[in-house]
């Protein structure tokens, strides 16, 4: 299997320009709770293409995002290099190479299940500064679901080998309280995307689980999209209904109260 610092580097275009952005509630959450301000140093762990680092600097906060994978990196450098308050380096979550009580807010948006809970925490502890906050932060189906979403969902079990044990993965909220701790909370805020068909392909080819070109499995599973599209279409488009979900703590070493 490749190495998940690499699972995206065919697919940075994609990821770009199809997935969803976060909940504008989920940010506001954070700048309610979790001290995101635009005097707040936050790093963006797991950043990707720069998706929710995007809308931090929205908030006016200095943002460092951390990014293994070198395409994704650099899509996000192109995308927010300009603006004086981002900062992208290599690092992961394990070793994000920042400075020792540095950080403010320690955000993750789709990435935590790449992450190695235990490891990640020292490391999330080491850049927080005291009392500093952590968030990570899911774009996920909602358990109520769609006719839609049933369809979707089914085509991507038939075709798409890896889809259930990745969903699994983001859904380990086990792997999440062991990071963030015993006073974790969540939040969750309804964030619904409508998508034609050329979008709705994008953001499939996005995830790191979809069969790519010349994959047997890759043309039947676009053959099957376009089916579920059709039946489920009103006006040339579908509603994919998206909800946000934060989880987040203050982050203290185990013992402190």
């Amino acid at each position: 299997m490749m190495r998940p610092t690499e699972r995206f580097t065919s697919r940075v275009e994609n990821y770009a320009r199809y997935r969803p952005g976060y909940a504008p509630a989920a940010i506001d959450l954070l700048a309610a709770r979790c001290g995101l301000s635009p005097s707040a140093v936050v790093a963006d762990v797991g950043s990707g293409t720069g998706i929710l680092s995007e809308l931090l600097l929205e908030r006016g906060a200095q943002v460092t995002g951390v990014e293994p994978n070198d395409a994704m990196r650099a899509a996000a450098e192109e995308q927010l290099g300009a603006q004086v308050r981002f900062r992208s380096v290599r690092g992961t979550a394990e070793s994000t190479t920042l400075a020792s009580a540095s950080i403010d807010l320690l955000v993750a948006g789709q990435a935590f299940h790449w992450f190695e809970p235990r490891a990640a925490r020292r490391e999330a502890l080491r850049v927080l500064k005291p009392g500093g906050w952590a968030g990570l932060l899911w774009n996920e189906h909602p358990p109520a679901g769609s006719a839609f979403l049933a369809d979707y969902d089914a085509l991507l079990r038939r075709y798409a080998a890896e889809y259930d044990g990745i969903v699994q993965r983001r859904a380990d909220e086990a792997g999440m309280r062991e990071f963030l701790g015993g006073t974790l909370e969540r939040a969750t805020f309804p964030n619904p995307r409508t998508y034609d068909l050329a979008a709705l392909t994008g953001r499939l080819m996005s995830a790191s689980y979809a069969p790519e070109p010349g994959h047997p499995q890759h043309a039947p599973l676009l053959a099957g999209l376009a089916a579920v599209f059709h039946r489920h279409a009103v006006n040339g488009a579908i509603v994919f209904p998206y909800e946000t979900r934060v989880y987040f703590a203050l982050l203290k070493p185990a013992g402190q109260a």
